[in-house]
């Protein structure tokens, strides 16, 4: 078999990615979105993207994703083969560490083709060391949807004390559904999970004055929701409600004003996500409006 290249892009041969036939059955290439350098009015960079080549054929591709303002990657967006033993080895080699996740159609398991292919990253990942942490629904409201039906029962308020949040996040910490923040807190702690998602919300364009906690009409606290948009897009950033509320339904109360939030800024679009064993968030987007737009698999290299 010829020797396999493995090497990143440059700018002069970032077109090298396009190269590679893509179906476009899962990941970005299902969902329109398109690859190109900051150079070329994208979101990736070169040295962030990695190609397997057999005689200056490229035989897999992965491109790495982040902010704009961001030292490192922190996401595998792109990964795509026709050589399977060589996405493998590239994955292997690129040195890079970020989560996966597999981007998929809602109905995928009912087309054979499209299983195929999902079938094909998952093999590829695992056998390149990755395991994987969760499936998640992703959501994505229109107007077309309409804001959900506020129920009353709660007051927002916002809160600009970052201490007062980091408060409330450890106490939503407890007892998470929350795959991701569940891996943080087994390895280190409540507080690290806590911090964790304020540094994510910090992370976020989007203001800090649209941050709420939530109160009931005696003054007692609920939770905590985050409207926010991320470096893409309007999202639902947080939904959480502490330990000792739960039961009542709040976590819904959260959520219509998150999303009655951005709807006033005018968005098109809200994208969320949750678990798939998060069953009550899951009930919440669905009585809130939110349909399932897709389907993702989130892998992970080994803690360490």
């Amino acid at each position: 078999m010829t020797d396999l290249v493995i090497r990143p892009l440059s700018e002069s041969d970032a077109h090298l990615f396009h190269t590679l036939p893509d179906p476009g059955l899962v990941g970005h290439g299902a969902f329109e979105r398109r690859y190109a350098t900051f150079a070329q009015g994208g979101e990736y960079r070169p040295d962030w993207t990695w190609v397997a080549l057999r005689e200056d054929t490229v035989v897999a591709r992965a491109a790495w994703w982040a902010g704009p303002d961001d030292a490192k990657p922190i996401a595998l967006d792109w990964f795509d083969f026709t050589d399977a033993d060589a996405a493998v080895e590239l994955l292997r080699t690129a040195p890079f560490r970020s989560d996966y996740a597999l981007l998929l159609p809602p109905d995928w398991e009912r087309d054979p083709a499209v299983r195929e292919a999902a079938r094909a990253r998952v093999d590829a990942v695992t056998d390149a060391g990755m395991d994987q942490l969760v499936g998640r629904h992703r959501y994505t409201w229109t107007p077309e949807c309409g804001v959900p039906e506020q129920p009353g029962r709660l007051t927002f308020r916002p809160t600009p004390d970052d201490e007062e949040i980091l408060a409330v996040l450890r106490r939503v910490q407890h007892g998470t559904l929350d795959a991701h923040a569940r891996r943080v807190i087994a390895t280190d702690g409540h507080d690290a999970a806590a911090r964790e998602e304020l540094d994510f919300f910090h992370w976020c364009p989007s203001p800090r004055e649209w941050w709420r906690t939530a109160w009931t009409a005696e003054g007692e606290l609920v939770g905590l929701h985050i409207p926010a948009r991320n470096q893409t897009a309007p999202v639902i950033g947080f939904i959480g409600v502490v330990p000792e509320q739960r039961g009542h339904g709040y976590a819904y109360d959260l959520l219509a004003d998150c999303t009655r939030m951005l709807a006033a800024e005018g968005v098109e679009k809200i994208f969320a996500e949750t678990d798939h064993g998060n069953r009550p968030m899951a009930a919440n987007f669905a009585k809130a409006g939110y349909p399932i737009s897709q389907e993702r698999a989130y892998f992970q290299w080994p803690q360490t």
